[in-house]
């Protein structure tokens, strides 16, 4: 018997168990890994943005700094000119939540403000409280995602003794974290960080383990799409070519218990999903 879960994001609630969330990745930047560039232009984004609403999206999560392995930061300004101007027009033509992908206080706090009503936070080993308390006044999601170091170093030379067992005692830890600053478990969302500061070995390993995760009684996101570790398992060095892998990994965490994707490819992640919820369906009233 799988534990009732409840998401609360704003004006929009979930209620768990139920069918997998798919988040669409819409990145407002020059330089993310795999789309860099395509959505720089706000009326691209938009665009990208509804049509990802089209093909079935749960949630939309906009970002205007790269997080790739080796990036470079931007200022709060330039973030805030990207990000805003497609937040706003979406918040008015969509019934989905929007997401605001940002590791800076001022930029959540301003995205809340204009009608995003998650915030996903690369950097939830942040000692610093203020975009907590931020998510917590606003009533906001908030994605509390694991990273060891920063994405222009967290390549480096990522290590642990247990990679599996610091990532769930890194949960354990936040979730006390945000209840002190005010965040209610039915606010946080729990991903694992596949690929920021992991190796290849150690994403499969989190991968492969993570149902373990479900112990927390909060929603599970995975980020698997398009990632360059898939392309270490499968030989494929351009990232649109990953697609394949990247479903792969999405049908094996909605079998291991993963409730919500963050993905590139929304209609192909849909369809596989629900083929693989269809079967399992029907094997559960045999």
């Amino acid at each position: 018997m799988l534990t009732p879960m409840r998401l609360c994001a704003g004006r929009f609630n979930f209620l768990f168990p139920r069918s997998p969330l798919i988040m669409g990745i819409l990145n407002v930047t020059p330089d993310s890994f795999s789309d860099g560039g395509k959505f720089l232009d706000s009326g691209a984004a938009v665009a990208r943005g509804l049509r990802m609403v089209e093909e079935g999206a749960d949630m939309i999560d906009i970002g205007g700094e790269s997080t790739r392995p080796g990036a470079a930061s931007v200022t709060e300004s330039e973030e805030l000119a990207r990000v805003l101007p497609v937040i706003r027009s979406l918040a008015g033509r969509v019934t989905i939540p929007i997401s605001i992908d940002t590791i800076k206080p001022g930029v959540a706090e301003a995205a809340l403000d204009a009608g995003a009503v998650v915030v996903n936070d690369v950097a939830a080993h942040r000692d610093d409280e203020a975009l907590w308390r931020i998510a917590a006044r606003f009533g906001a999601g908030y994605v509390a995602m694991h990273m060891q170091g920063n994405p222009a170093t967290m390549q480096a030379s990522p290590h642990y003794d247990s990679v599996v067992n610091e990532v769930d005692q890194f949960f354990g830890e936040r979730l006390d974290r945000l209840g002190a600053c005010g965040l209610s478990r039915d606010q946080v969302i729990l991903d694992p960080g596949i690929g920021f500061g992991k190796t290849a070995e150690h994403n499969l390993q989190l991968l492969g383990e993570v149902k373990r995760f479900a112990r927390w009684q909060r929603p599970l996101l995975l980020g698997v799409s398009r990632k360059s570790f898939i392309g270490k398992m499968t030989g494929t060095e351009d990232p649109g070519d990953r697609l394949p892998g990247s479903l792969a990994g999405a049908v094996w965490g909605y079998l291991e218990g993963v409730e919500i994707f963050r993905v590139h490819d929304v209609a192909a992640t849909r369809q596989a999903l629900r083929m693989v919820e269809a079967i399992r369906s029907a094997g559960a009233v045999s």
